[in-house]
Parts: structure tokens; sequence; C-alpha cells
């Protein structure tokens, strides 16, 4: 039985990008990838898209629809709840995703109550940052690893914010344990060394139980 789990949130911004995770998955890991569910974003002129929550900007001081995120990080609370009723440990599970899947990835992890074994988050911010404590958060994953990745050359989600989040987070947890890569060339997209990054990154935490 697997006794470790990613639950990786399929990013609303760009297809393929689970199957280019697929190319680096370990056999003894559980994967789970819930869809976004398809609703009006207004960054996207209210049309219906896959999306975890409303979008209304892209920049540090852009409204956030705070209902939508946190009801979304509800569900993927439920998500990690159910894995630990199949009998996998919430310390061998680690959340991911890319973009606003990345995004949501993190603000979960801060928020729930269950000790989790890390977080792989690429081309991401950390939403609703301004409702965390200006020191470390209180809660059970005040330890938890931290992969942080984004391209130097990203459009939709600047560079710039993905150092502001990292610098965010390691007032939030243990900073040691805040691991933040960049990857020249690369735009609101993966590669490569990315892709190796999060295998090496994920095995490392998740080593095969005898």
């Amino acid at each position: 039985m697997d006794v470790s789990a990613g639950i990786r949130l399929v990013p609303p911004f760009r297809h393929g990008w689970a199957e280019a995770f697929a190319g680096i998955r370990s056999s003894h890991i559980k994967y789970i990838c819930p869809h976004a569910p398809v609703m009006p974003v207004t960054l996207n002129m209210n049309m219906a898209m896959p999306s975890w929550f409303d979008i209304i900007g892209l920049s540090p001081d852009s409204q956030e629809d705070e209902t939508g995120i946190k009801q979304a990080a509800e569900s993927v609370k439920a998500l990690i709840d159910q894995e630990v009723k199949n009998g996998i440990p919430s310390n061998r599970i680690i959340l991911g995703g890319f973009s606003q899947g990345g995004a949501l990835s993190l603000y979960t992890a801060l928020t729930t109550q269950q000790k989790l074994a890390g977080v792989t988050a690429l081309s991401c911010w950390l939403p609703l940052r301004t409702s965390f404590p200006q020191g470390p958060i209180s809660g059970v994953n005040r330890d938890i690893s931290i992969l942080q990745c984004h391209g130097d050359l990203d459009p939709l989600v600047p560079l710039m914010f993905g150092s502001l989040t990292a610098e965010r987070l390691k007032t939030l947890v243990n900073p040691t344990n805040v691991t933040f890569k960049t990857y020249g060339g690369m735009m609101h997209s993966s590669c490569q060394q990315e892709m190796m990054d999060i295998k090496q990154f994920i095995d490392k935490l998740l080593p095969p139980i005898d």
C-alpha cells in the first residue's frame, strides 16, 4: 500500500503541466491531481475558465478573492483528510502546484492543522499574505520544507513577486527550509531542470519505506 502522497493542484493557466510532471514520477508515491472548477474569472474578462478562485489582478496590491481562496483551501484540506483516513500519514503528504495551484498549495499548507512533508510552489505567489502574522506561524507546519521555483522571464507572475513571496515565507516558517530557485530564460512555464529539482525535492522528503 502507498504510504505517501503528492497532491498536485492542476494549473488553470497552462495546459500540459501535468504531462511534464508525469515524467518524474516515483513508483512508491501516490499522485492526486484534482482539477480546478470552471468559473468566471475577473482577469479573464469574466469569461469562464478552470480556476481555483477568482483572480482580480496579478499585482502585489490587487484585490483578492478571500472567500474563494479560503473555500478552495478547505477543499484541499478535505483531500488531505481523506488520504489520512486511507492510511497515509499527513507528514508523508506533499502539496504542490503551478501558478494559481502553487499559490493555493502555499496558503493551504500554512493554514492546515495537518502536519505536511512539504510544498512545491511553481511560478506563484502567497495569497492573502497580509492575513499572516509578522513573525512565524503558530501552526504545525512551522518547519515545513518549501521548494519555490520561478522563471526569470515570467510575464504573468513576474520574478519580483516570486522573490517577495520567498522572503515572506522565510518569516513564517523556518527560513532554512525555504528554497527559492530561478531558471534563466523560463517564462510562465516549466523546464527540464525545474522538473529534476522537483523530483529531487520530493524523493528526499518521501523516500521509500521498507
